[in-house]
């Protein structure tokens, strides 16, 4: 028996004594500047792996850099990429109600040029840090941060995929065929009432005519931010969580990352 818990200490004793071979979950708050503004995201990676890995940049919602976005980010990390959680309004600013956030959205979906300008400067933090390889970035993003994925892609900007989660669809810059150079997939809920069925029509037609690699998956009895457990189970309001959408979105997230990667 004293050879047994001798053998057992000696195992524990080695394991402890090499943490680089276990995972370990790094994260760091980044500033960077635009337009002589101030933002700060979040990074974060297991720095137990040695190469340099995909990086994805995460677009918070509409309230803007908060908790949601930098849980996803832990999470993608967590499956062996890079992941910043961008700020597009500022180091600090935060809305604290929707009709704050309303007011805080308005000037990005009033100028897309604003909001692609934004998400540019992110993605190009992104690109530049030490864990990223920079040939291997995609952008994923949720309600407004969905809409402004999609203006990445439309922008033509470097990125090997855009996945918008219930994002909003309709644009004024729409994309010129030939431009869009990520592969799109959108996951939308049936019953979201913020998106009008013509701008999914006109959302499909316009990625058709673009000639883009493009997915729409949609699901059923999900509504407006169906992948927000904070947002809560009754779906009256048209704000609700959905738990198989959830989990039915986020595999095939990683199946998408899996095939622009490989």
């Amino acid at each position: 028996m004293r050879i047994f818990y001798s053998l057992l200490a000696l195992i524990l004793t080695s394991l402890m004594s090499q943490p680089s071979s276990l995972a370990a979950l790094v994260s760091e708050e980044i500033e960077y500047v635009l337009d002589d503004k101030t933002f700060l995201g979040y990074l974060a990676y297991d720095d137990a792996l040695a190469a340099k890995r995909p990086g994805i940049l995460v677009i918070h919602e509409w309230k803007g850099l908060g908790d949601y976005a930098k849980k996803r980010a832990n999470e993608l990390a967590g499956l062996g990429y890079a992941a910043f959680a961008a700020d597009m309004y500022g180091k600090g600013v935060r809305a604290e109600s929707h009709e704050q956030a309303s007011a805080m959205s308005k000037p990005f979906l009033d100028d897309r040029e604003l909001m692609r300008k934004h998400a540019q400067a992110a993605l190009d933090v992104l690109r530049h840090h030490a864990a990223v390889d920079s040939g291997k970035l995609a952008a994923i993003g949720y309600c407004f941060g969905g809409t402004t994925v999609l203006e990445m892609a439309r922008a033509g900007m470097e990125i090997k995929g855009a996945v918008s989660f219930h994002g909003g669809l309709a644009t004024s810059s729409p994309a010129e065929k030939g431009n869009v150079k990520a592969r799109v997939m959108v996951f939308h809920g049936a019953k979201d009432g913020f998106v009008a069925d013509k701008d999914m029509d006109a959302f499909k037609s316009e990625m058709t005519e673009a000639e883009a690699d493009w997915q729409f998956v949609t699901f059923s009895g999900a509504v407006h931010s169906f992948t927000v457990k904070e947002a809560g189970d009754d779906p009256s309001d048209g704000i609700a969580y959905n738990e198989k959408a959830d989990q039915r979105s986020w595999a095939m997230l990683k199946i998408f990352l899996d095939e622009i990667f490989s």
